[in-house]
């Protein structure tokens, strides 16, 4: 049956009375929650003193509505609050490529990594983060005044070098942090502790070269030298730094004689190119005289050992031929009459005349007319040559067969004698 039909008795859900309702059935007030919600925590950290609701009480009694002390419950419950927002408050992270150096009551307790990490809160602990993962500068002899712009300190860039000269020198160290906890506690000041090491090593090692050296070839030999230097000295005192580069920016002599000096470096490369052109031209022309020397040589020992061997066949061919006239004295003096006279007339021209002949005999000069004429001379020649031969013949065969074997004997004789 709805509430607003006859017979209901007008039981409005709404209403705060009337019926057989017994009390509000009603949504909740929001005025009154909140009102209960109060009592509640007025009742939790304290109680009201005094009468009851009327305005009238005793003498020295306070309102009703004056606030009374707290209960022991809630006197609990805000410490365990209080101490809890505390103990929260020790929890802190550190960043990748940072360390944290954890300090109790102002002593070093540990260095934590990366990650999250608690310690106890305030006053008790505290952490200090440092980022070892950057690179860090100490500048000697200048000083950065904007992004690209730089100013020189001549107090720390003028230095004396070993032939007493003044060098003005500007370097930069490149450094990260190894231990955060030595970086921290050993140093109040670490990185003006490593320049001031870096300057005296500089110093030291300029000290031990000429001038020339520094500003010209020996900046990487001095830049290397120095860092060995600051290294070994930085690792002695535990300044927790890590010494990663050390770079010679600049290296030249005062202002007021560089113009000087760059006479000089023009001198000094005039002469270095002569010395390049001038054993650029000895190792072209000595290896040529080497290479003549060296065929020379081959040949004299060539024609040395062609005269030995020479003269070895002779000693031995005239050994041989010794043995032989000593067995045979006659038949080896013909031999040797033979073979001399065979070697003799064999590149000679020759020309046999019978003396004994009383007719006239033309004679022309064959070798001669060879030896001026070409080669078709040389064929007529021949031609010549083989008829003046038989001219010869014909006239020696008809002075008769016993004149001709009786001259021809004769000559023969007489050639071989």
């Amino acid at each position: 049956m709805a509430w607003n039909e006859p017979g209901g008795n007008n039981r409005d859900p709404w209403s705060s009375g009337g019926g057989n309702r017994g009390g509000n059935q009603g949504p909740p007030d929001l005025d009154e929650a909140i009102r209960k919600a109060k009592q509640r925590l007025e009742g939790l950290f304290g109680k009201k003193t005094g009468g009851g609701r009327g305005s009238g009480g005793s003498d020295g009694g306070r309102g009703s509505g004056g606030p009374g002390l707290p209960s022991a419950k809630g006197i609990g419950i805000i410490v365990a609050v209080l101490v809890g927002v505390w103990l929260l408050s020790g929890i802190y992270i550190v960043d990748q490529g940072t360390r944290g150096v954890v300090t109790r009551f102002g002593a070093y307790q540990e260095t934590a990594g990366p990650g999250p990490h608690w310690h106890w809160p305030y006053p008790i602990s505290a952490v200090q983060t440092v980022d070892v993962s950057q690179r860090r500068r100490v500048t000697v002899g200048y000083q950065a005044v904007a992004a690209q712009q730089t100013r020189p300190v001549l107090s720390e860039a003028l230095m004396l070098t070993e032939d007493e000269n003044i060098v003005n020198v500007q370097l930069a160290v490149q450094y990260t942090i190894s231990d955060a906890a030595d970086f921290i506690f050993n140093f109040v000041q670490p990185e003006a502790t490593l320049k001031s090491v870096t300057e005296s090593a500089l110093r030291e090692i300029v000290g031990k070269r000429n001038m020339d050296f520094v500003i010209t070839e020996g900046r990487t030999e001095v830049a290397q030298q120095t860092r060995e230097l600051v290294v070994e000295t930085m690792e002695g005192y535990n300044t927790g730094i890590n010494v990663v580069e050390v770079v010679i920016q600049d290296a030249q002599p005062p202002e007021q004689v560089q113009p000087a000096f760059e006479d000089a470096i023009k001198a000094r490369e005039d002469r270095e190119r002569l010395i390049n052109q001038a054993e650029a031209y000895r190792n072209e022309v000595i290896p040529r005289a080497q290479g003549q020397a060296a065929r020379l040589t081959e040949e004299a020992q060539g024609y040395t050992a062609r005269i030995v061997q020479n003269a070895r066949g002779d000693a031995s061919r005239f050994s041989q031929q010794q043995q032989a006239y000593a067995q045979a004295p006659r038949v080896t003096r013909d031999r040797l009459y033979i073979d001399t006279m065979e070697r003799v007339l064999g590149n000679t021209g020759k020309v046999l005349i019978d003396n004994e002949s009383s007719q006239q005999l033309m004679y022309l000069p064959l070798d001669r007319m060879m030896r001026s004429g070409g080669a078709s001379s040389s064929n007529s020649g021949d031609t010549a040559g083989s008829s003046m031969n038989n001219t010869v013949s014909s006239n020696s065969s008809s002075s008769g067969s016993q004149s001709s074997s009786a001259s021809s004997g004769s000559l023969r004789m007489r050639e071989t004698r």
